[in-house]
């Protein structure tokens, strides 16, 4: 990303920091492409035909197959194959709650998926299917996965909704080592770039720490993915005055947004050399370890996602602005970090059914419109877009979060024996 002058900012930035989130699971295709049952629907009362003959249901129009969950009877009922939109009802009729799978036998490609059926309970799984064969498979909790017979379906006039093979631990160790060796490089620019910012405090040339501040946090901010392995380091560096009971004047409060603070609310040189120079020490402790850190393969998809998921909830609302005006100029940050993490990911992705022509699009689109926002070689801060660009910022990095939630779901490591 090109880098800026600072704009002129208000924010004071206390408030509530982001939390990285607890690791979760992901529906595949979570844009509503894939099927699957979610869990508050646990217990629900379904319409079911005996024999497993396709019934219409009331209310939802669609046929209704009772399909039994069981390692014994894995995929039982389901004698009568259609094609088209219609719905499983499955119930687990053994002791163990279960993961249930609709797959294409051949590939391992999974259709629809419904987690954590409990026993005794009925799910209902909608899918839509054209002609070819598909199979369930049964994954009891503490038990060897168990496929059911193969069903093939002819004489469809629809086609299959996607399905996604799903990714292992090893597919992603490829994509996570590339995304560390980035890493590495970038804490070398970051310390360089850090020092240049405190040197500029130290000799006491507040024009030139402004102009050095935002150039120094966008390297920093371009890093994303990899916030949850710098572990303290990234509140050291990077954090706000959440949860300090002193606020902006808290001891605490250190890095980026003290530095920040102190330049743009009047501070002197000589206040400012202290976090400035801790500053600097953070990052070099940080570049200096980062050969010894090790990302989990696991999460790499899933902060594909929370990079611009986490700059809708922080950088568009202001809630880190502590006086330079320069969320703008994060949020593009964020979205070079996102391109970044997608590049490494993307020989996997190709394989998948991702949308990722639209996806590229969607991040082409967002680019042009956050460059649109620089001029001069400043940056527009979020208080003076007018209603209707303010808007437009919000949904085109909304739509973005939306459409990365697929990526993370699809690389999502899931059981598959």
């Amino acid at each position: 990303m090109p880098e800026a002058a600072v704009g002129a900012g208000t924010g004071t930035g206390d408030v509530p920091a982001p939390v990285p989130p607890a690791r979760r699971r992901t529906a595949l295709l979570t844009g509503g492409v894939l099927a699957i049952a979610a869990a508050t629907v646990a217990g629900v009362l379904v319409a079911r035909g005996s024999g497993g003959r396709p019934e219409a249901a009331t209310g939802d129009g669609l046929r209704h197959t009772a399909v039994e969950v069981t390692p014994a009877g894995c995929g039982r009922g389901w004698s009568h194959p259609v094609g088209g939109r219609q719905v499983f009802d499955l119930r687990n009729t053994s002791s163990t709650a279960a993961e249930v799978d609709l797959t294409d036998p051949r590939t391992g490609a999974v259709y629809g998926e419904v987690e954590g059926l409990a026993p005794g309970t009925v799910r209902p799984l909608r899918v839509t299917l054209g002609n070819g064969t598909y199979a369930f498979k049964c994954l009891p909790d503490d038990a060897d996965a168990v496929t059911g017979p193969t069903v093939r379906v002819t004489g469809a006039t629809v086609k299959s909704g996607p399905a996604a093979v799903p990714v292992t631990q090893q597919d992603l160790i490829p994509p996570t080592l590339a995304y560390q060796k980035w890493i590495q490089a970038r804490t070398v620019e970051l310390e360089r770039k850090t020092a240049a910012l405190r040197d500029a405090v130290d000799r006491g040339d507040l024009a030139a720490a402004r102009a050095a501040w935002l150039p120094a946090h966008l390297v920093y901010e371009r890093m994303g993915a990899a916030y949850g392995t710098f572990g303290d380091a990234d509140g050291q560096i990077n954090g706000t005055t959440a949860g300090l009971s002193g606020g902006v004047h808290d001891k605490d409060f250190t890095g980026f947004h003290r530095v920040e603070y102190g330049l743009w609310h009047g501070e002197s040189a000589r206040a400012l050399r202290g976090p400035a120079d801790r500053l600097a020490k953070d990052v070099h402790a940080l570049r200096a370890g980062w050969p010894d850190q090790r990302m989990d393969p696991a999460d790499v998809g899933l902060r594909a996602h929370e990079i611009l998921e986490n700059t809708v909830q922080f950088e568009l609302t202001g809630r880190t602005d502590y006086g330079s005006g320069t969320n703008l100029a994060t949020a593009r940050a964020n979205l070079d970090g996102t391109r970044v993490l997608l590049g490494c990911l993307r020989p996997l992705l190709r394989t998948r059914d991702t949308g990722l022509p639209g996806l590229d699009s969607w991040l082409d689109r967002t680019q042009r419109l956050l460059d649109s926002l620089r001029h001069g070689g400043s940056w527009t801060p979020l208080a003076r877009l007018t209603r209707a660009r303010r808007e437009t910022v919000d949904a085109d990095l909304g739509e973005l979060v939306e459409r990365l939630a697929d990526v993370a779901a699809l690389t999502d490591v899931r059981r598959t024996a």
